[in-house]
């Protein structure tokens, strides 16, 4: 099948290689333009593009370069921005979405999911529409969320979605006969820098979930301290405190206390929470956090 690929981040490589493994003729690839990825660094292609010119295909960061083209679909995988209502009459497209719509429609459904602790999540082939991830559903994947980081789950659902889109693109049935989306309608807002912060008022349950985000901070003294990893403990540290207790680093929340096992001080790099405890030459009682 003529085809043009929508994608940018790395969970939508897989979507690409898989479709020209099956033979499908991609004559397009579109994706964000490059951007600077570090202080000073120099310009960075997509991970899309990175792949694309591996294989060999044409890349363009435009999509009015679509209109030129005579495709028989066009697919999207997290391209990150919105595809115009008239291109979508002139070129057909599909689209893999990250989650068992019709629930978390919407930029972070992945992280949604962990934060709202759902025990699975999934993948749905669906037609694109003008509106936000309401298109009817050629095809749903089901995968278990677990104890996953969202770096994992994302991981885990770009491949469980490439095969799901190959099987919808070889299957005339799956192709032609989609389904009208079904069921509580739920929005994965956009997370925020706040969404990440870790305040003693959360639960234990919470407080992990958003650790397996990626990116979770907290203050103690005054100073930001990235939460890398961290466990679940049979301990109880008063609410707001952090001690270090036979050889753990506890944080005390609302319904009792956390362990963190790695983090990022503020300006350095990653380590043990308790080479960083030593580090600041805290004794084995315990401080404020927040």
């Amino acid at each position: 099948m003529r085809l043009a690929f929508l994608g940018t981040p790395e969970a939508a490589v897989p979507s690409l290689e898989a479709l020209v493994h099956e033979g499908h003729d991609v004559e397009l690839v579109i994706t964000r333009p490059d951007r600077r990825r570090g202080r000073g660094a120099a310009l960075t292609p997509s991970p899309v593009k990175a792949a694309a010119l591996t294989l060999g295909l044409r890349v363009s960061h435009r999509l009015a370069d679509l209109e030129e083209l005579d495709v028989e679909r066009g697919v999207v995988v997290a391209y990150g921005a919105i595809i115009p209502a008239a291109l979508l009459q002139r070129v057909p497209m599909l689209n893999v979405h990250f989650s068992l719509l019709p629930h978390w429609r919407g930029a972070a459904p992945v992280q949604r999911a962990i934060l709202a602790g759902d025990e699975e999540t999934g993948v749905a082939i669906i037609s694109l529409e003008p509106t936000l991830d309401t298109g009817p559903v050629h095809l749903e994947r089901r995968v278990r969320v677990d104890e996953k980081t969202a770096d994992e789950l994302t991981a885990e659902l770009a491949v469980v979605g490439a095969a799901a889109l190959t099987e919808v693109l070889g299957s005339s049935q799956l192709l032609e006969h989609a389904t009208v989306q079904v069921g509580e309608v739920t929005y994965a807002e956009k997370l925020s820098k706040e969404t990440f912060h870790m305040t003693p008022e959360m639960t234990t349950a919470l407080a992990l979930r958003i650790v397996r985000l990626g990116g979770a901070y907290l203050f103690v003294a005054g100073k930001r301290l990235g939460v890398v990893m961290a466990q679940a403990i049979g301990d109880d540290v008063p609410r707001g405190m952090i001690a270090r207790r036979e050889g753990n680093v506890l944080i005390g929340l609302n319904d009792g206390a956390i362990a963190l096992k790695d983090v990022r001080p503020e300006g350095s790099k990653t380590m043990a929470a308790t080479a960083w405890w030593a580090g600041r030459r805290f004794d084995d009682g315990s401080l404020e956090w927040s």
